[in-house]
């Protein structure tokens, strides 16, 4: 825990004349939870689009390993080994579990010269993965994606992620938006899964409860900056609310 697997380094964000993120630090670590959080317009998304590679930073770096790295593309932050699940999941909802985790990246095989999709090898994999990374057997791999509850699709979208051979950072946007009870305890336990492969995982989340039940730090966002970081061993929620709200001038 002493050395982050990522950290962002005075990241600083304009569009035009609108500055959304200002001299922002954050560090990850492997093995950790670490939660973003923040009022609408903090830069929570922002921040995490520019570690993702989707926005480039205006200023600031950031570093892999103790290495400057740099990502013109969501692509190539992936091939670096991180990656995203964002709140609307990606997935299409006419196709089954196993079509959803190998869209794009279909498993193929050789019948009479003939290249086909090899679907008997990707519903394997996918029960593989859902299980021994995940703890999840679904009822019905044949069954379409929008029949499967929030918290399966869930499971299914971080499934997808973590195949990936390399992955070692996996963003989770709102994941237990809204999902019940039930659900959202799903959900957690699969975020619980993640972290106990060494993965770094960072949620961002505006449920603070959820926070608190799996994250081992917190990061403050509010008007583009990070105004504290805190262990949730050491906090609470009504400290981390002070914070977004800016009752507390704690600053990281």
């Amino acid at each position: 825990m002493d050395t982050p697997l990522v950290k962002m380094r005075g990241v600083t964000k304009r569009f035009g004349g609108v500055t959304a993120l200002k001299d922002v630090n954050l560090d990850a670590h492997a093995g950790e939870v670490l939660a973003i959080v923040g009022d609408n317009g903090a830069g929570k998304s922002t921040l995490i689009k520019v570690l993702t590679g989707v926005y480039q930073p205006s200023a600031g770096e950031i570093f892999m390993d103790g290495k400057p790295v740099a990502f013109s593309n969501h692509a190539e932050a992936i091939k670096m080994g991180i990656d995203a699940v964002y709140q609307t999941l990606a997935l299409a909802d006419h196709l089954d579990p196993a079509a959803n985790m190998f869209l794009g990246n279909e498993l193929t095989r050789k019948v009479f010269g003939i290249t086909i999709l090899d679907n008997k090898r990707m519903r394997a994999e996918a029960e593989r993965v859902l299980m021994e990374r995940l703890g999840v057997q679904l009822k019905s791999m044949d069954a379409p994606t929008d029949s499967l509850s929030g918290g399966q699709r869930q499971a299914v979208a971080i499934a997808r992620a973590v195949y990936h051979e390399g992955l070692r950072v996996l963003v989770m946007d709102e994941p237990t938006a809204a999902l019940g009870p039930q659900e959202t305890a799903r959900t957690l336990k699969l975020i619980e899964a993640v972290k106990a492969q060494g993965l770094a995982v960072i949620l961002i989340s505006h449920s603070l409860d959820d926070v608190f039940q799996v994250a081992d730090r917190v990061h403050v966002q509010r008007r583009g900056q990070c105004v504290g970081v805190v262990k949730t061993a050491d906090s609470n929620t009504q400290e981390v609310l002070g914070m977004i709200v800016g009752a507390t001038e704690e600053v990281a």
